[in-house]
C-alpha cells in the first residue's frame, strides 16, 4: 500500500487536507488500540459477574468496539475509537442488574433506550442545552465519583477490600496470592504508564494472568480459537420492561453519563488534534455524537453495556492520527481480536483490578478543576463524588449531588444561578427517593 493520501482513502478521509498519510494513520490506530485493548478482557469479566455469558459478551465487546470505531471513522471522520465504557459497565453489572433481581436483559433494554434517546438528542439542538444545564462542578464530581466507584470494585475484586458487618468495609487478606498479584500489578502498571510504555494496561493484565497460570491459580485454555457464539446475548434486551415508569432514572443515568463522557472526550481529543476552529467550534461534532449514540444502540443489541468514545484515543492523536482512518484501523484490530476468546477467558477478575484502580486515579483528576474558592460549588461536587461509591449507585450519587446543589444555591441567595432543567431534575430525584 503506497504511503500518502490517494484513491479511496483520500476521498473518504481527506488525508492531504489534514496533513497526514495512510502509514501515519494506521500506526496511530494501532497505538490507540494497544491503549484500550484491555477492554476485551475486562468487560466480559465484569458483565459475567452479572450472570451474562462470558463468551458472548467477549464477542459483543469486540463487535461493538469495531462497529463504533468504524462508524466514527467512516461517518464522522474523527480519530476517536469507541468501546464499552468503563464505569458504566460496572454500574450495569453491580448496581442495575441486582436492582432488577438479576435480569440483565432488562438492563440491556435500558441501555438500548438510552442510546436511542442519545441519538435523538444528537440530531437536535437539545444536546448542547442538556450538557450545559448540568453545573460544571457537578460534572467534575460525577467523573471523579465514577472513578472512585471503579476503584472500590477493583479493590474488592482483588481481595484488598472485604465486607465488614460493623465498619462496612475492612482490609482483606493481603496474604492471598490474588491480592498480592493485584497489588504488584498496580505498581507495575503505574511505572509502565509513567515510562509511556504503549499498552501498559493490557500488558499488566496479561502479566498477572501469566503469573496466575505459573502459580497454578488459573487453568490454561489456549490463546486463540474460533469466536464463541453471540446467541446468548444477541437481541436479548428487554425493551418492553425498559419503558416501565420505575426505570426512567436508570435510563436517564445511562444517557447522562454517556452524554457527558462523550462530549468531554470529543472536546479533549479535538483540542489535542488541533481540530477546534478559530471560533471555538468543533467541526462535525453532530456526526461524532450520532456515531457514538449509534454505537450504544448496536452494542446493546449485541449484548454489552454502553459503548462510548474513549479518551485513550488521545494516544493515537499524539502518534499523528488526524482522521477517521485512525478509528477505522482500531475497528479492524478489534475484529481481529475475536479469535482471542480463550485468552480472555483465562483472565481472572483480580488481574483486571489494577486497571480499574488506575483508571480511577485518572478520573479523579477532574476534582482539580472544581472552583475550590466557592463552597456552594465545591460541596455538592464532593458530595456527588463520595455518594456514588458509598451508595454503590451512580444514579443515587448524581441525585444527591443535584438536590444539594439546588438547595444550597437557594439558601445562599444565589437561586438566579439555577436553570429550570437542573431544578426539574433535582425535583425528580427528590420524588424518586421519597417513593423509594
Amino acid at each position: 500500500m503506497a504511503d500518502g493520501g490517494s484513491g479511496i482513502f483520500e476521498r473518504v478521509f481527506a488525508l492531504r487536507a489534514n496533513g497526514t498519510t495512510i502509514r501515519t494513520e494506521v500506526l496511530a490506530g494501532a497505538t490507540t488500540y494497544l491503549t484500550m485493548a484491555y477492554i476485551i478482557f475486562v468487560n466480559p469479566a465484569i458483565l459475567a459477574a452479572a450472570g451474562m455469558d462470558f463468551g458472548a459478551v467477549f464477542v459483543a465487546t469486540c463487535l461493538a468496539a469495531a462497529a463504533g470505531s468504524l462508524i466514527m471513522g467512516l461517518y464522522a471522520n474523527y480519530p476517536v475509537a469507541l468501546a464499552p465504557g468503563m464505569g458504566l459497565n460496572a454500574y450495569f453489572a453491580f448496581a442495575v442488574v441486582p436492582l432488577f433481581d438479576g435480569d440483565w436483559r432488562l438492563a440491556l433494554g435500558c441501555v438500548f433506550v438510552s442510546g436511542f434517546l442519545f441519538l435523538l438528542l444528537s440530531l437536535s439542538p437539545l444536546r448542547e442545552r442538556m450538557v450545559n444545564s448540568i453545573p460544571r462542578s457537578l460534572k467534575y464530581g460525577i467523573g471523579a465519583g465514577i472513578g472512585f466507584f471503579l476503584a472500590l470494585i477493583g479493590l474488592k475484586n482483588a481481595g484488598v477490600v472485604a465486607d465488614d458487618p460493623v465498619t462496612l468495609v475492612a482490609l482483606g487478606d493481603l496474604g492471598h496470592p490474588a491480592a498480592l498479584l493485584a497489588c504488584a500489578g498496580f505498581v507495575v502498571l503505574v511505572a509502565l504508564q509513567y515510562r509511556r510504555v504503549p499498552g501498559a494496561i493490557m500488558l499488566t493484565v496479561l502479566a498477572i494472568t501469566l503469573a496466575a497460570l505459573l502459580l497454578g491459580l488459573q487453568e490454561f485454555k489456549g490463546v486463540a480459537a474460533a469466536p464463541p457464539s453471540l446467541a446468548p446475548t444477541f437481541l436479548q434486551m428487554d425493551l418492553a420492561g425498559a419503558f416501565q415508569a420505575g426505570f426512567v432514572t436508570i435510563v436517564f443515568v445511562f444517557l447522562l453519563v454517556d452524554l457527558l463522557d462523550t462530549t468531554g472526550t470529543l472536546v479533549s481529543v479535538a483540542q489535542r488534534a488541533n481540530m477546534v476552529g478559530a471560533d471555538g467550534n468543533i467541526p462535525r461534532l453532530r456526526k461524532a455524537m450520532v456515531a457514538d449514540s449509534s454505537a450504544t444502540i448496536i452494542g446493546a443489541a449485541l449484548g454489552t453495556s454502553t459503548t462510548t468514545s474513549y479518551i485513550e484515543s488521545a494516544a493515537g492523536v499524539d502518534a499523528g492520527g488526524r482522521t477517521g482512518l485512525t478509528a477505522a484501523t482500531v475497528g479492524g484490530l478489534f475484529i481481529a481480536s475475536l479469535v482471542l476468546a480463550p485468552l480472555a477467558e483465562m483472565v481472572p477478575l483480580y488481574a483486571t483490578a489494577p486497571a480499574l484502580v488506575f483508571i480511577a486515579c485518572l478520573m479523579a483528576r477532574s476534582l482539580a478543576d472544581i472552583d475550590w474558592g466557592d463552597v456552594s460549588e465545591t460541596a455538592p461536587a464532593i458530595l456527588t463524588a463520595i455518594a456514588i461509591p458509598l451508595t454503590f449507585s451512580i444514579a443515587t450519587g448524581i441525585g444527591l449531588g443535584l438536590i444539594s446543589y439546588v438547595a444550597i444555591k437557594l439558601l445562599a441567595g444565589r437561586g438566579r444561578e439555577l436553570n429550570i432543567a437542573v431544578v426539574a431534575i433535582a425535583a425528580a430525584f427528590v420524588l424518586k427517593l421519597a417513593l423509594q
